[in-house]
């Protein structure tokens, strides 16, 4: 097995086991900003600025890390 060929072969295995935490991330970005963006326009429509931004918000974070740490728990066993 040549050097590269070796080198080849780390690399797949790294990305391997990277790859199911790649979106991770992301998929909590997008979760936090959509409820946040909820609660805007929520706000927005019933006028009780910036009480539901804040709560929506915080759900948004809750449940975001909720399944972020339900999803590496239970790939990482």
């Amino acid at each position: 097995m040549s050097e590269s060929d070796k080198n080849d072969s780390e690399k797949d295995k790294i990305l391997k086991e990277v790859t199911p935490y790649l979106g991770l991330g992301l998929q909590l970005a997008i979760t936090v900003a959509a409820m946040s963006l909820l609660g805007v326009w929520l706000d927005g429509k019933f006028d009780t600025s910036p009480i539901l931004t804040i709560s929506l918000s915080f759900i948004g974070i809750f449940a975001g890390m909720y399944n972020f740490i339900k999803y590496v728990t239970k790939t990482g066993k």
